[in-house]
């Protein structure tokens, strides 16, 4: 018998490690949340004796030899299950690891769900037929067996889709953290985690599809590389990029994708002139003869300043600003209330802080002053748009403070000015052809973060990627 099981269940690894037959494939996958839990049952009845008294040496050698190829398999197949609990082959240049592994703790959720169902009935049956006369050592450690693999698919696919499903978001997962272990409610909690988990894969798969099939007609091979300018407070970091997974989406549609480089907390004037010399080195580099300019936030005034006052309108053919505070931000106004005294020494202590992270000339007194609407209002009979650009807006709005927590208190303060995306305003991110302001279908909305895709989520109807694909491939289709 030892040799036959063994054969059995090795010719069974072996297909399954080939995908010729595969254990978690409708039968596997059936057997392995129903069967499976009970292998201690099936090892206790059929192939351990009665009674181990008066059990020779090799009584005891044949019994473990028997055992041996169940107890072995089984282990293989539980791990098979909960390392990869489904059968379907993903293209790995399509769907990455995290949307595999986290489609896994989705099908995990289900056999834990399926698996309670199937022993609550089994158990139900042994009790009504009095476990058919068999002792409690054979029953109570069956149960205890089949409740840890049950607990372990579950905190597996719980695990995975805290951790890996984008679309929860911390406030979610802080949420379902409590609520899992509380009786009724964490049921809901279940079900909440797997529909975020379905939903996330069902859009990347689709998405992934969409990449495939568009991916040869590179619709972001511009005609003039993209130069992303950065807003306030950040830099162009190596290991940390401002923009999120953006870039990387345009590059792999075919954009040819360059950085400012401009300083965190430096003025309007010094950062356009560091603008300036980056558009020479791109056209140096590249020999183009024009950049298009793509800006988030305050780096529309920078470039704004750079084609108008520093002479760059002959190499810049479009600038796409997205939540550029052109009119001004009111939030700059109400902060020129507090005393200029707590004013300036917060400003030194902001200064010294970016100093540290690489800006030479930092300035937030001054910056801050310039982006009042009192400011700009200025600037902007000063700054004219140079015939010889393409120049086009977006805008975005928060719905609520909690879209975005960190500009919570910003978006209350400037909703008696209109909506906002927690820094500026609808109207004053409105420059040359505005096209729009980015939203959700939710009541979520989107942040002056969410737009450069600051904290890596998609919110139903908005995925920052895809934006930014539209954007680059509108402007290759209307010629730049």
């Amino acid at each position: 018998m030892f040799v036959l099981t063994s054969l059995i269940f090795i010719v069974l690894v072996i297909l399954d490690l080939t995908g010729k037959f595969s254990l978690a494939g409708s039968v596997g996958k059936f057997l392995g949340i129903t069967l499976l839990p009970h292998i201690y049952l099936f090892v206790r009845i059929w192939l351990l004796p009665e009674s181990f008294e008066n059990l020779e040496f090799f009584g005891y050698v044949n019994i473990i030899l028997n055992a041996a190829p169940f107890v072995l398999f089984a282990l293989y197949w539980l791990v098979r299950l909960a390392v990869k609990p489904y059968r379907a082959k993903f293209d790995k240049s399509e769907v990455n690891i995290r949307i595999r592994a986290m489609y896994g703790g989705k099908y995990l959720l289900k056999y834990t769900a399926i698996s309670l169902v199937f022993q609550t009935i089994f158990y139900i049956a042994a009790i009504v037929k009095n476990f058919r006369g068999l002792p409690k050592s054979c029953w109570i450690p069956d149960a205890v067996i089949a409740g840890l693999i049950i607990f372990g698919y579950g905190f597996n696919g719980i695990i995975r889709i805290m951790v890996l499903c984008r679309r929860l978001g911390i406030v979610k997962r802080v949420l379902a953290f409590f609520l899992l272990p509380v009786p009724i409610v964490g049921i809901f909690a279940l079900i909440g985690l797997y529909r975020s988990a379905n939903a996330e894969y069902d859009y990347e798969t689709t998405r992934a599809a969409c990449d495939s099939q568009r991916i040869e007609s590179q619709v972001c091979a511009t005609k003039y590389p993209i130069l992303l300018v950065h807003g306030m407070g950040f830099r162009d970091w190596k290991y940390f990029n401002y923009w999120g997974r953006i870039p990387k989406e345009l590059i792999k549609n075919g954009a040819k994708v360059y950085y400012g480089h401009q300083e965190a907390c430096a003025t309007i004037d010094t950062n356009s002139q560091l603008i300036k010399n980056k558009i020479l080195e791109i056209k140096a580099e590249t020999g183009c003869e024009k950049v298009n300019i793509i800006a988030h936030s305050k780096g529309g005034l920078d470039s704004r300043y750079a084609i108008t006052k520093l002479g760059m309108a002959d190499s810049v053919a479009t600038l796409t600003t997205v939540g550029t505070p052109h009119h001004g931000s009111q939030v700059s106004d109400e902060a020129d209330s507090l005393p200029d005294s707590f004013y300036r020494k917060v400003s030194d202590g902001l200064d010294k802080r970016f100093r540290s992270f690489g800006d030479n000339t930092p300035d937030f007194y001054t910056l801050a002053h310039q982006l009042s609407c009192k400011y700009l209002e200025e600037f902007n009979r000063e700054v004219l748009d140079s015939d010889k650009v393409y120049y086009q807006s977006y805008a975005s709005v928060m719905k609520y403070p909690f879209s975005f927590n960190l500009l919570g208190f910003t978006n209350l303060l400037l909703r008696k000015y209109g909506p906002n995306d927690g820094l500026v305003t609808v109207e004053s991110a409105k420059w040359g052809n505005f096209r729009g302001t980015f939203e959700t279908k939710r009541i979520r909305g989107i942040s002056h973060g969410d737009t450069i895709d600051l904290k890596r989520e998609d919110y139903a109807g908005f995925d920052p990627r895809e934006e930014y694909v539209k954007i680059v491939s509108e402007l290759k289709e209307r010629g730049f």
